[in-house]
């Protein structure tokens, strides 16, 4: 396989040959024919090359020429030269140089006047030379011919200043507003775990040159991504004329080194949900503890997954009586419809609600939904008992009286998640929902 990779000269030797090795590292890596070095190149010098990464070693085919440090930024000058005239003591121009703008000199090397047909020269302020008698930019212009004389504009009302406080005096004509409401809070996202790749780059420095490589795709996709190197890169020689590499022997190292690597990415997961203690999301430590039953542990891995999976239940168990426990104020302190969309919301898909807690929270629910309930509380109830898990539980005791139509027609569609409804407004009573049939594996593909 070809890549491109930095390497430091440090040798040249008697046949013509120079070693090089990775910027930084300590022992040369391998050697190289001096004719590809371009010339000027010396020792200590870090130059790109191509190499090549087969069962023997790492073979660089070539070497570009060191980038000269060039400078980017250029100062800006400002050339001062004389007008090659007789003038005042001390006149000079001024020209910038780069990217400034010559100006066009006049006959006293003053800036060039703007003029359009018809137009006079530009007057200026303060009586200076060219500035028509009684002009103050307001009053009449002599100098445009056919233009009637503008009256001066009023003054400007000047703003009210700011008193000792900083604070600006409130305008008479202006309606108060009131305070400015607050912004609302952004909500906190869920902190995302930190990427660790020390396990990564330590099984990365115990494989040989030729491995390096494979087990680089082996880390980016699997086996998969190692086929798609290596038909690329067969692509690639076929359309330079050289020969195609075989597949089957970079195949069997990729195989050989694929638990390995499984291993050490699943140790850096391990780490980075470790460390990041009770930030951690829930499920990415679901996650990598799930994934432990995919790699060959050893003694260390067994380690992290036991500690990880202790930890996990401590949160999970510590959730649940937690949403327990909020269930139960509610009920206390006859919150009945803050009670059952507390129970709607469980902290893990796997957590139910204990089976005296049902009972009593079915209890709660039907004695809440009398017929003296206002009719929107009674429908705020009905839609709080069909989100819960005991819907099919809830024994209203009557629908208001009068019910509205409104209700009814929400009370008949509820009616096959609350059983119940359907006796209280006539209906047949639905049977209990059967159990789910497995996906024929021909529909799903249909």
């Amino acid at each position: 396989m070809t890549r491109r990779i930095d390497i430091e000269l440090t040798s040249s030797q008697d046949d013509g040959t120079w070693t090089w090795r990775a910027p930084g590292a300590r022992q040369p890596r391998g050697t190289l024919e001096g004719t590809l070095l371009p010339e000027g190149v010396k020792v200590g010098d870090v130059v790109r090359a191509e190499a090549e990464f087969d069962l023997d070693g790492i073979v660089v085919t070539s070497v570009q020429a060191p980038k000269a440090a060039t400078r980017t930024e250029k100062a800006a000058r400002i050339e001062i030269i004389g007008s090659g005239r007789d003038s005042a003591p001390g006149g000079v121009s001024v020209v910038l140089v780069p990217g400034g703008r010559r100006r066009e000199e006049d006959g006293r090397g003053d800036r060039p006047r703007r003029s359009s047909p018809g137009r006079g020269a530009a007057p200026r302020r303060n009586g200076s030379p060219g500035t028509p008698a009684g002009d103050d930019r307001g009053g009449p212009r002599a100098d445009r011919p056919g233009r009637e004389s503008r009256p001066a504009r009023e003054p400007r009302t000047p703003r009210p200043e700011r008193g000792a406080s900083g604070e600006r005096p409130e305008r008479s004509d202006r309606v108060a507003a009131g305070p400015r409401p607050a912004r609302p809070e952004r909500s906190e996202r869920p902190r995302r775990l930190q990427t660790v790749s020390t396990h990564r780059n330590a099984a990365l420095a115990e494989l040989r040159p030729e491995q390096l490589p494979v087990a680089e795709q082996l880390l980016r996709g699997g086996i998969p991504a190692v086929r798609n190197a290596i038909e690329e890169q067969n692509a690639r020689a076929k359309a330079e004329g050289r020969a195609e590499v075989s597949p089957d022997p970079l195949l069997t190292m990729a195989e050989e080194l694929l638990p390995r690597m499984n291993l050490a990415a699943w140790k850096d997961r391990a780490v980075a949900a470790r460390n990041a203690g009770k930030d951690a999301p829930l499920r990415e430590v679901r996650s990598v503890v799930a994934s432990a039953s995919t790699v060959t542990l050893d003694d260390e891995g067994r380690q992290m997954v036991g500690t990880l999976r202790d930890a996990l239940q401590t949160r999970v168990t510590a959730l649940r009586d937690g949403w327990l426990a909020r269930i139960v104020t509610a009920l206390d302190a006859g919150r009945v419809a803050d009670a059952l969309r507390v129970s709607a919301r469980p902290p893990e898909p796997a957590a139910r609600v204990p089976a005296e807690m049902a009972v009593r929270l079915a209890e709660a629910a039907g004695t809440a939904m009398a017929p003296d309930l206002d009719e929107s509380e009674w429908k705020a109830l009905l839609e709080a008992v069909v989100d819960s898990p005991v819907r099919r539980t809830v024994k209203p005791a009557g629908l208001p009286d009068p019910a509205g139509e409104d209700l009814r027609v929400s009370a008949r569609r509820a009616a096959g998640l609350v059983p119940e409804l359907a006796r209280l407004l006539g209906l047949p009573i639905p049977p209990p929902p059967g159990p789910r049939r497995p996906t024929p594996s021909g529909a799903r593909g249909a």
